[in-house]
């Protein structure tokens, strides 16, 4: 054998353990971006949004699609739905919207107990749910440390944080949450008056209020709605107030009418990969991965079915 030929073959031998090293590191793959693992996704890592437990706000300027959350506020939920089959909401409005915090909407007047006739078969009354058994969740954890909780990751599609595996757990607030307005009084809420947080994740509110849900669609319908007045964002003027022509169950709109939605599933490959090339992300303008993500910053992908 030629002597180049001999010098190729060693320094062939001499580059396999690093060539090795490299194929069985992720780190080292090259680096695809959030739109690109999606694409190439499985339709088994997707999900369709169940009617079920979904709420359709309509305004004047489209849909807003809400996911509800019985796995931690059963009684809210179940009062919720109770609330949009008897049109409860049907004619009222958002009534505040404050700057880099909520956009807040129902009946402002829905939680005094002396307006309970109005409240058809719903519940009065109903326990605080700030929090859950952490017990039997599949929590799926994100690597990375959380100022507000000793772990945070997802529960069926919600960014949710534990004290512990088998302590408490809860849904964090995020962009697009919603929760259910209450009073001093941590039983005060029966889910009559409900907010979206469109702000910067006020996570000081994580366990300090019932979690009923969040927005999948449409959030762009309510980011933009004008802000009230200073220092709680409320409209003095009623005629200000954004009208809230109807809040339905999915379930009891005619098929044809209804938003088909598909949502990653957050305990897939195709998630988990997602997320890491947010925590790593290497590309032409990112010059340094940062190597964390926050919760709230995780991305949760949501598309209208193929075909």
């Amino acid at each position: 054998m030629p002597a180049p030929a001999r010098l190729t073959a060693a320094l062939l031998i001499a580059l396999l353990p690093a060539l090795v090293a490299t194929a069985a590191d992720p780190a080292k793959k090259p680096y695809r971006s959030g739109q690109q693992i999606l694409d190439a996704s499985p339709a088994s890592d997707w999900r369709t949004l169940d009617p079920a437990r979904t709420l359709y706000m309509e305004l004047p300027t489209g849909r807003v699609v809400i996911e509800l959350a019985p796995q931690f506020a059963p009684e809210h939920v179940a009062n919720i739905k109770t609330f949009a089959h008897e049109h409860f909401w049907d004619g009222t409005s958002i009534y505040r919207s404050q700057d880099n915090f909520v956009v807040q909407f129902g009946d402002a007047e829905g939680e005094d107990p002396a307006k309970a006739k109005s409240l058809g078969t719903a519940r009065t009354h109903l326990p605080a749910e700030f929090h859950r058994s952490a017990a039997g969740l599949d929590f799926q954890k994100l690597p990375d440390s959380d100022g507000w909780a000793r772990e945070v990751g997802f529960v069926d599609g919600f960014p949710a944080a534990r004290d512990g595996a088998h302590g408490k757990a809860w849904l964090a607030h995020c962009y697009g949450t919603l929760g259910a307005g209450r009073n001093n009084a941590d039983d005060s809420s029966i889910g009559a008056e409900l907010y979206v947080t469109i702000g910067q994740s006020p996570r000081q509110l994580d366990d300090n209020i019932t979690v009923v849900g969040r927005v999948v669609k449409g959030m762009e319908l309510l980011s933009v709605i004008p802000r009230g007045p200073d220092p709680m964002g409320f409209y003095e003027d009623p005629r200000l107030r954004t009208p809230i022509t109807s809040i339905r169950l999915a379930s009891e709109v005619p098929a044809a009418e209804r938003t088909p939605l598909e949502l990653l599933r957050t305990d897939s490959r195709t998630f988990r990969e997602v997320a890491e090339s947010k925590r790593n992300r290497v590309d032409d303008f990112y010059k340094r991965p940062a190597g964390h993500i926050d919760l709230c910053n995780v991305p949760l992908p949501v598309r209208t079915p193929k075909g």
